[in-house]
């Protein structure tokens, strides 16, 4: 994968190789970021009890703000023809994806006292650990596997041009990327160990397949039909089954 899917991504959003733009979209996701974490702090400040609450509010905007780039798709293409992928990733993901990060970084943050002690306190640290270096691994072996452009979600809205993925884990998870997510919130909840930082990182994977069935995998399906489906059957969205761990610490660790 010749420059890990950028020429393509750069092809549909030409914009990047220009840095004068470039960087007014950084500017727009920086400021999306510093706005969503503003909120949440504010919110930390005033209320301290509703912390939890203000941010999962936080990630229910970020979903309503991402979810017509998939759900709007037609509709775009009929107004904005070629352009109908730049426009919508501008509108959408460039704005929607830093409120996400701001609110999965904001876990580590969340006001409260620390729970855990003794023991328990270390248990949960090497949990944390494990599950930082496992998701900070499988997001790595994301970006070189799949490329930009599948990340950038560009075959969304040009399937014809969409490529084959030869890669071991999608026989072992369907969502390698939303599996590190996951981990890597679960592991700042339990470094935080307050208790609303512990139930935020158990509410990630709930949120995320409550996304999956309403958003992209409702568009997979309207895409690939009942071969996808059987595969959502077979594979598990972010787990891996025990029998398949030593697989998957082989991707891991060698990308195979």
């Amino acid at each position: 994968m010749k420059g890990f899917g950028l020429e393509a991504l750069h092809a549909h959003l030409p914009d990047l190789r220009h840095p004068g733009r470039a960087l007014l979209a950084a500017l727009i996701a920086v400021a999306a970021f510093a706005l969503a974490t503003a909120a949440m702090l504010l919110v930390d400040r005033l209320w301290p009890n509703g912390a939890l609450l203000g941010q999962i509010a936080v990630v229910a905007a970020a979903f309503v703000c991402i979810a017509p780039f998939f759900w709007r798709r037609k509709t775009y293409q009929a107004r904005w023809g070629e352009h109908a992928y730049r426009n919508a990733f501008a509108f959408h993901v460039l704005t929607g994806l830093p409120v996400m990060f701001a609110a999965i970084i904001h876990t580590a943050f969340l006001p409260g006292e620390r729970i855990l002690s003794g023991w328990a306190a270390a248990a949960a640290g090497v949990i944390a650990w494990y599950l930082a270096l496992t998701g900070a691994a499988l997001d790595l072996r994301a970006i070189f596997t799949f490329g930009f452009d599948n990340l950038g979600m560009l075959y969304v809205y040009f399937p014809a041009e969409g490529r084959m993925v030869a890669s071991a884990i999608y026989a072992l998870l369907r969502h390698p990327v939303y599996s590190a997510v996951i981990r890597i919130g679960m592991a700042l909840g339990l470094w935080r160990g307050a208790w609303a930082s512990m139930a935020f990182g158990l509410i990630m994977p709930v949120g995320l397949t409550l996304w999956l069935r309403l958003v992209e995998e409702k568009e997979l399906l309207d895409r690939f039909g009942e071969d996808y489906a059987e595969y959502r059957r077979k594979v598990p969205a972010f787990r891996p089954r025990r029998r398949d761990l030593g697989k998957f610490f082989r991707f891991l660790l060698r990308g195979e």
